[in-house]
């Protein structure tokens, strides 16, 4: 059985940064990020070897000196390791034994195996099926038997799934959209490759963009205030709580700190005005779109699919073999609000993608229940103040 002990934040980063691709929810300098919960570095060690790393976030209950103990994401093991998908209690009892020894009275893990997938075509055709009305009841294009056998286990293993409303969670979404930038044959794809596989009207705004004369350049830390504006208008138009600005500076400092180029800020303008923006993050060969953000203004120029296709084309020069567009929901009803999100994305002639999603262990039952009865009058409260009439978030 391996052992799991504290280990530094260095020999955390330097765990991440051997690794083809780490959650950036997994490196050490995520827990600045998340200043609200208390961070701990863990190592799985087999004898004196590291073999995996885990960011542990605390979250404290009010009042008493007890934690739900969260690793977003995590923990980063090779889970396609035959040892871990055939006896993964192995590998998480002597982390649930620690963790408990740290005052836990809860475990939340979010495992990053895929358990399935979808084409764009897929996607395409389910919206356009008026029976269809969740990903779920299509077939997928691919299943993974290493995410079936980690669901099997976790849940014989006494670990709850997280329930997730079409799929958005309270904490990391079940579902995400990729581009893949490395054909099923290994080939890396090219900007050409990758043009072509994208449909008709991407292709066609991304030209629109570039006759307008949108011009898009990578930003600085000077530019987070440029993008938070923006993004606090996209919030008010499309009906989302923006974070603050203290908020993506903290972001942006941590982790460039963590790597240089893990982070960075991407702005597009046409003559002058400031017409979308975005936040990418690197590690590894993983890119991922963070954050973004457009103006209702001069939406003719397309600068939201000027501004992904700038990204798309530095993950490609950068070695990427994967440019994640992160959550979606799994609704396919044409009638819903979300769908607009999956078939943006969708046009980029990528995949739906299904992950194990989030898992909890209560480690003391009566503290555990509590703690989420406490969740579930905050979100009701939270919902009630938002329909307060000029109430900002």
């Amino acid at each position: 059985m391996p052992s799991v002990r504290a280990i530094s934040a260095d020999e955390h980063r330097a765990f991440v940064r051997e690794q083809a691709w780490a959650s950036f929810l997994q490196t050490p300098a995520w827990a600045s990020v998340k200043s609200e919960w208390r961070g701990e570095s863990l190592g799985w060690f087999d004898g004196d070897r590291l073999v995996g790393v885990g960011l542990v976030l605390y979250r404290k209950l009010p009042r008493l000196p007890r934690y739900l103990a969260y690793l977003p994401e995590g923990p980063v093991l090779d889970w396609t390791r035959p040892e871990i998908g055939d006896d993964l209690g192995e590998w998480l009892a002597p982390m649930t034994e620690h963790l408990r020894s740290q005052g836990a009275f809860g475990v939340r893990i979010g495992p990053p195996v895929v358990t399935r997938r979808w084409s764009a075509e897929q996607v395409k055709a389910g919206i356009a099926d008026a029976d269809a009305h969740s990903l779920t009841e299509l077939a997928p294009s691919a299943r993974s038997a290493t995410g079936a056998r980690i669901v099997q286990q976790l849940d014989a293993l006494g670990w709850r799934r997280q329930a997730a409303e079409g799929g958005f969670a309270a904490g990391q979404p079940r579902y995400t959209f990729v581009l893949p930038l490395v054909g099923d044959d290994g080939v890396r794809r090219t900007e050409d490759d990758v043009l072509a596989g994208m449909n008709q009207l991407w292709r066609r705004n991304i030209r629109k963009a570039e006759k307008s004369g949108v011009v898009v350049s990578a930003g600085s830390a000077e530019d987070l205030k440029a993008f938070h504006d923006l993004y606090v208008h996209t919030a008010g138009r499309d009906h989302f709580t923006p974070r603050p600005l203290s908020y993506f500076q903290t972001m942006y400092d941590a982790l460039g700190a963590d790597d240089a180029g893990r982070i960075a800020i991407w702005l597009a303008h046409h003559e002058g005005d400031l017409v979308a923006a975005t936040i990418g993050v690197r590690v590894g060969r993983h890119t991922w779109y963070s954050y973004g953000a457009s103006s209702s203004d001069k939406r003719e120029v397309r600068g939201s699919n000027a501004v992904q296709w700038a990204m798309i084309r530095d993950a490609i020069a950068g070695g990427a073999d994967v440019y994640d567009l992160r959550g979606i929901t799994d609704t396919l009803d044409a009638d819903d609000a979300h769908v607009g999100l999956i078939q943006f994305k969708a046009g980029t002639g990528g995949e739906a993608v299904e992950v194990v999603g989030e898992w909890d262990l209560p480690l003391n039952r009566a503290l555990y229940k509590g703690f989420g009865l406490y969740l579930d009058r905050r979100s009701l409260t939270r919902r009630a103040l938002a329909r307060v009439p000029g109430r900002r978030g």
